[in-house]
């Protein structure tokens, strides 16, 4: 027997249940979408950050970096505020700053994208044993905890507007990686993990939580050997800052709205 199209409220003849109203709420085509984006001050950060804008999203960026004009996108001096992640008192007060931004109103996306990794003087990767205590913390301020903590600290605007976080992960999280040095890639890897958990705990409020793993990017800060990899990845070239913004706007768009806890390898099939 075919199954019968079953509408809202209605006995399934199948299962015996009634389906439930969906509480998945897209914002109303009037309703201007918002995205707070960290790390916007090159590469992956200006890529997605133009292409948000070019679709109607207001862009609220965030980065060490004051606002350059050679930003390429068009409100954004006005939406930009310089906070440095990696410290705890000036994060605070970045926070208080995007609240008072966001007005109490609806935040559809966060793009936690800002992430460093150090190397040593010579621009070798650092390894376990020589990693310096201060450089662990700091990379893990960065790229773990700031996060967690703007999340949390804009639970309530994400959660009116029943948003999606994105965090950026790497493949470094999962693999040893000739230039990512240690403190980066088990803060990656943690990062990943967090994903999970945030997916689980704020699925009740309806954001949805994922995270993106690209590998060797086209970007101004490619390591020395780089291009060296090329051969060595399936698709045979470096991805670009485009695609990957690309992967992000789909994740925070109604496409992906029932996509919550993955992370969304962006490698050319580096990782397999």
């Amino acid at each position: 027997m075919e199954p019968t199209e079953q509408t809202e409220g209605e006995k399934c003849p199948i299962t015996g249940k009634v389906k439930p109203s969906p509480k998945h709420q897209e914002p109303s085509d009037s309703e201007q979408r918002t995205l707070v984006l960290t790390g916007a001050s090159q590469g992956i950060g200006h890529a997605t950050a133009k292409l948000f804008e070019e679709n109607g999203w207001r862009v609220i960026t965030c980065s060490r970096r004051a606002f350059s004009t050679e930003c390429p996108w068009q409100a954004g001096e006005e939406d930009h505020i310089q906070i440095d992640l990696g410290d705890p008192d000036h994060r605070s007060i970045g926070l208080a700053e995007l609240k008072t931004r966001l007005s109490g109103g609806a935040l559809h996306a966060l793009v936690n994208n800002a992430g460093i990794s150090p190397k040593s003087e010579q621009g070798r990767r650092l390894g376990p044993a020589d990693t310096g205590m201060a450089t662990w913390r700091l990379v893990f301020e960065v790229n773990f905890f700031a996060p967690i903590v703007l999340a949390r600290g804009l639970m309530d605007e994400l959660t009116k507007g029943r948003g999606s976080v994105v965090n950026v992960t790497s493949i470094a999280g999962s693999r040893v990686h000739p230039f990512a040095g240690t403190a980066y890639a088990t803060s990656k890897a943690a990062l990943a993990a967090l994903t999970r958990e945030m997916a689980w705990e704020f699925g009740a409020r309806g954001i949805r939580v994922n995270a993106i793993a690209p590998g060797e990017i086209d970007t101004p800060i490619l390591s020395p050997g780089t291009n060296d990899l090329v051969e060595s990845i399936p698709l045979h070239r470096l991805g670009t800052p485009e695609e990957v913004a690309q992967t992000i706007f789909f994740l925070c768009a109604e496409q992906s709205s029932y996509v919550t806890g993955s992370e969304v390898h962006i490698n050319g099939g580096e990782h397999l």
